[in-house]
C-alpha cells in the first residue's frame, strides 16, 4: 500500500497492511522546536534551519529525512505554503536556539519578555522569561458580557484571540478570490508531489471559541445562566464557520484526505459540560458543520478534541463524527480496551499510541517501546486506528524516547 491507502483503508476500518502513521499533520500531532533540534542531533541528520510554524506552541515543521526515517504516513496541508526563505524570519526559541517563524507572526521583546501582537498591536499573549509557549492575555469580549451582544462584530473579534489571529501556514490567506486561488494551487501542487494522506485543519471551534473571546471562567458561568444568549452565540458562530468552511474547501477540498475541526470538551476527569448542555449547545452545530464537510469534500471528518470525553463520543458519532484525535488515554473512560470495544466500530481512534504526559518523557526507552507495543495491540485490529502519540512532544523529551516511539510501531508493521 502506499501511505495514502493505508492510512485511508484504516478510516475505512480496514486492516492496512501496517500500522498507518502520523506525526505533525496537525498541531496536536508534533513536536516542539527545542525537542526537535535535538531529536536531529540525536539522529545524526544534516543540520537544517529549525522553522516554527505555530508559535503559539512553538512547534517545528518535521523535514522530509524525519518523516521517512519514521515512516510516517501523513503530512498536513500546511506544509504546501511558506516554501521560499523569504517567507520566514528570524527568531529564537526559550533556550537559545536559533530558529525561523513566518513573517507574518507579529513578535516583539520588551526586557526579558516576548509579546505576541496583531497588526493594530493589541497584545494577546505573552511568553514570559523561562516560558516554552506563549499565553493568552487578551479577552476581546470579557468586560462586555453576553445577554444583550448581538454578536454583530463577532468575526473582527475572533481575529483579536491568539489562537485564530496567529494562524499556521495556508490559514495566512485570506478567504477572498485571490487566497482562495492560491490556495488551490498550492493544496494541488502538494497532492501532486506526495502520496501521504494529506491532513487538512480547518478549526470551526464551538466551545472553545468562546472561552478565547470571553475568557474560560466567564464563559462556562454564561452556559450554566443564561441559555438563550449562548444558543445565539453559537448559531452566529456556526454561520460564520460554515461560510468559510465552503469557500475553504471549495479550493482545497479536492486535494484533502482528512478535514480536522477542533473543540477540547474534556478534561482529565470528564468532560467539561454535560451530555445535556451538549446536545443543546453544540450538538446541532457540529452535525451542520461535520455534514457539510462531508458534502463539499470526500474527505473523513476528525475532531481534535482533548481529555475525558467518553459519554460525548455517542453524541458525536450521531453528529456525523468519523474519527478523533489525540486520544487522552490517561483520562476518565478513555482507555484503549474501553474506548475500542464500545466505539471501535464507527469511530477510527488517531491516536493513544503513546501517553506523552508520563512515559514518553519519564520511562526508559524499553519501557517507552513496551507501552506503544500494548496500545497498538489494542487499537489496530479490523483497522480504525492511525498511531500517534497523545499530543504533541513537549521540550523535555529525550530524542531516544521519541525513535523508541517510532521504531516500536515499525517493527509491529
Amino acid at each position: 500500500m502506499t501511505s495514502r491507502e493505508r492510512v485511508l483503508a484504516s478510516l475505512d476500518h480496514h486492516q492496512p497492511d501496517r500500522v498507518p502513521v502520523d506525526f505533525s499533520s496537525h498541531r496536536s500531532s508534533g513536536i516542539a522546536a527545542i525537542a526537535y533540534r535535538k531529536l536531529r542531533e540525536y539522529l545524526g541528520l544534516s543540520p537544517m534551519p529549525i522553522r516554527v510554524y505555530d508559535i503559539v506552541q512553538q512547534l517545528a515543521i518535521v523535514d522530509e529525512d524525519v518523516l521517512e526515517r519514521f515512516g510516517v504516513d501523513t503530512i498536513e496541508l500546511g506544509r504546501g505554503f511558506l516554501l521560499e526563505e523569504n517567507d520566514w524570519k528570524d527568531w529564537v526559541l526559550p533556550d537559545g536556539t536559533p530558529c525561523k517563524i513566518p513573517y507574518y507572526a507579529n513578535v516583539e521583546k520588551r526586557a526579558d519578555d516576548w509579546y505576541l501582537l496583531t497588526d493594530d498591536g493589541c497584545e494577546l499573549g505573552v511568553q514570559k522569561k523561562g516560558c516554552l509557549y506563549f499565553e493568552q492575555t487578551h479577552f476581546p469580549l470579557m468586560e462586555r458580557g453576553i445577554t444583550d451582544d448581538d454578536f454583530s462584530d463577532l468575526q473582527d473579534m475572533l481575529g483579536h484571540t491568539i489562537w485564530a489571529a496567529v494562524p499556521h501556514p495556508g490559514a495566512h490567506l485570506p478567504l477572498d478570490e485571490e487566497g482562495l486561488a492560491e490556495m488551490e494551487r498550492r493544496a494541488r501542487a502538494l497532492r501532486e508531489s506526495t502520496d501521504r494522506a494529506i491532513v487538512g485543519m480547518f478549526g470551526g471551534n464551538m466551545f472553545e471559541l468562546p472561552q478565547w473571546l470571553y475568557r474560560m471562567d466567564n464563559y462556562l458561568m454564561y452556559m450554566g445562566l443564561y441559555p438563550e444568549a449562548v444558543i445565539r452565540l453559537s448559531e452566529k458562530l456556526c454561520s460564520i464557520h460554515m461560510q468559510n468552511l465552503e469557500k475553504w474547501l471549495g479550493a482545497v477540498g479536492q486535494y484533502i484526505d482528512i478535514v480536522i475541526f477542533g473543540d477540547d470538551l474534556g478534561g482529565q476527569n470528564g468532560p467539561l459540560l454535560s451530555p445535556k448542555m451538549y446536545r443543546e449547545y453544540y450538538k446541532p452545530y457540529h452535525h451542520r458543520l461535520w455534514s457539510r464537510a462531508g458534502e463539499l469534500a470526500d474527505a473523513n471528518v476528525q475532531l481534535h478534541c482533548c481529555g475525558g470525553v467518553h459519554e460525548l463520543l455517542g453524541d458525536m458519532i450521531e453528529a456525523g463524527l468519523e474519527s478523533i484525535n489525540p486520544v487522552q488515554i490517561t483520562c476518565t473512560g478513555m482507555g484503549a480496551a474501553e474506548l475500542k470495544a464500545e466505539f471501535g466500530a464507527e469511530l477510527t481512534f488517531w491516536g493513544g499510541g503513546c501517553d506523552t504526559r508520563d512515559v514518553l518523557p519519564n520511562a526508559a526507552p524499553r519501557q517507552v517501546a513496551e507501552h506503544v507495543r500494548e496500545q497498538v495491540k489494542v487499537f489496530s485490529p479490523g483497522g480504525g486506528f492511525v498511531f500517534q502519540q497523545v499530543h504533541n512532544i513537549m521540550a523535555n523529551v529525550p530524542p531516544e524516547n521519541i525513535v523508541a516511539m517510532f521504531d516500536a510501531v515499525n517493527d509491529i508493521s
